[in-house]
């Protein structure tokens, strides 16, 4: 047996390479390496996939998150409601333009921030509320909207992985103050390279992000307020435009090969986070919980299986933000789901015999 890595890139690569090449080309030969007409069709089509209105691209996810907060009026003295159960950015995000992150512990069934704890954590700081759809599983929309219109705060959704992930019939980021996408190149939807998203919504906040996107600028020599250098890549444009076409595709892909993964787990009683009701989830990850994670990943490693964690320190727990005040067992659930959670490997070109494979080599040796 080959080896399984947890995302094959390469497998991807070699199915979209002739296509690639082309609009590669196409790229060098008129110049639109930075923003340009590549950009702003795939702006254009992501947009409207996603029945959003306002769409820009940009650098990073990081990047999309940042301006959409500041777009929103967020500044330093404010604090924003997230997540300890996500990767660094979303918290660096905020405190790259002074906002401070305040950790609320997750739903023990979803991983996602759990709404029913949200009210304790309310101070007249709090400016916007920022989920995240984690592992591509969609957060309880319905009562976080219903929870930042209560306060008259802003809602800002993190849907770095989740692209095409849906609640109530309708796409994450679509219904919200602002969302943030990442095009990192092992998301759902990846670039060749870093890049991102900003669903903004409404049209004035939408300007305001794109100029802070382009050095604060909406005239090539007139800025009218200090920005950043986060604009995207024409030949990212370009590329995820040729992907997003194949994307329905994909994510039927994904979801039949999560749904492999439950079926041969459920019974055994492993922990897998649930969905709530009416969410369509787009497993960017496929998440299993187990006792003795070590002993797994060294096992599956051995045999050319690539596993992973996401993540195994929660953020409130990290050295960079210890000035925080957070000490362990202030989130305990997020602290558990942090010290149990294994990836296992999962992409639309990971075929069923290597899944079958995963499922053996997995199941000989994971404890729940």
């Amino acid at each position: 047996m080959n080896k399984i890595p947890l995302v094959n890139l390469e497998r991807q690569y070699e199915c979209l390479r002739g296509e690639i090449l082309e609009i590669t080309d196409q790229v060098f030969r008129s110049g639109a390496f930075i923003s340009g007409p590549y950009v702003r069709t795939f702006e254009k089509e992501f947009a409207a996939s996603h029945d959003a209105r306002f769409g820009i691209g940009c650098s990073s996810g990081t990047s999309a998150l940042t301006v959409i907060l500041q777009a929103l009026g967020l500044k330093a003295g404010d604090e924003a409601i997230t997540t300890p159960h996500t990767f660094f950015a979303t918290a660096e995000s905020m405190l790259a333009i002074g906002v401070t992150p305040k950790f609320v512990d997750v739903d023990p069934e979803t991983h996602c921030l759990d709404v029913r704890k949200l009210e304790a954590a309310m101070t007249p700081k709090v400016k916007a509320i920022v989920p995240v759809h984690i592992y591509g599983n969609p957060c309880d929309l319905p009562n976080l909207q219903a929870f930042a219109k209560k306060h008259r705060i802003a809602l800002v959704e993190d849907c770095a992985q989740s692209h095409f992930a849906r609640i109530g019939g309708k796409f994450v980021g679509s219904t919200s103050d602002g969302a943030a996408f990442s095009f990192y190149p092992g998301k759902n939807l990846g670039a060749p390279g870093d890049a991102g998203f900003i669903f903004a919504g409404s049209e004035s906040v939408s300007n305001i992000a794109r100029k802070l996107c382009d050095h604060g600028r909406s005239e090539k020599y007139l800025h009218d307020s200090v920005g950043f250098n986060h604009r995207m890549d024409g030949l990212h444009g370009a590329i995820l435009s040729l992907k997003l076409k194949r994307m329905p595709e994909y994510t039927k892909k994904r979801v039949a090969l999560a749904k492999r993964y439950q079926s041969a787990f459920a019974g055994k009683g492993y922990k897998m986070p649930a969905a709530y009701p009416t969410a369509e989830p787009v497993y960017h990850l496929f998440v299993v919980e187990v006792s003795n994670r070590a002993r797994v990943l060294e096992s599956l490693n051995a045999v050319g299986i690539q596993a992973g964690v996401h993540y195994p320190v929660p953020l409130h727990l990290q050295p960079a933000l210890k000035f925080l005040g957070y000490a362990r067992g202030s989130l305990p659930v997020a602290e558990r789901v942090a010290d149990r959670v294994v990836s296992l490997p999962l992409c639309p070109e990971l075929t069923e015999s290597e899944q079958d494979f995963v499922i053996q080599k997995f199941l000989e040796v994971a404890e729940k």
